[in-house]
């Protein structure tokens, strides 16, 4: 994963734990097949495709209460 990628992330969602968890469902969901959300024309790990998605707001969370 890219460092830089990771500290922007990080600016969405702010704590360490949670980016964890959604960066870890999304890339399970972008291995099974599903579409990215955000287009590169690098071609981007899954991991870094997740922390892409997040940066640009396309993956938000919602804790349940």
């Amino acid at each position: 994963m890219r460092d830089d990628y990771i500290k922007e992330a990080l600016k969405s969602i702010s704590d360490p734990n949670i980016l964890v968890n959604v960066i870890s469902r999304r890339v399970k969901q972008l291995k099974r097949g599903n579409r990215p959300l955000v287009e590169s024309l690098e071609k981007l790990t899954p991991e870094d495709t997740a922390l892409r998605e997040v940066i640009e707001g396309k993956i938000s969370y919602e804790l349940a209460s």
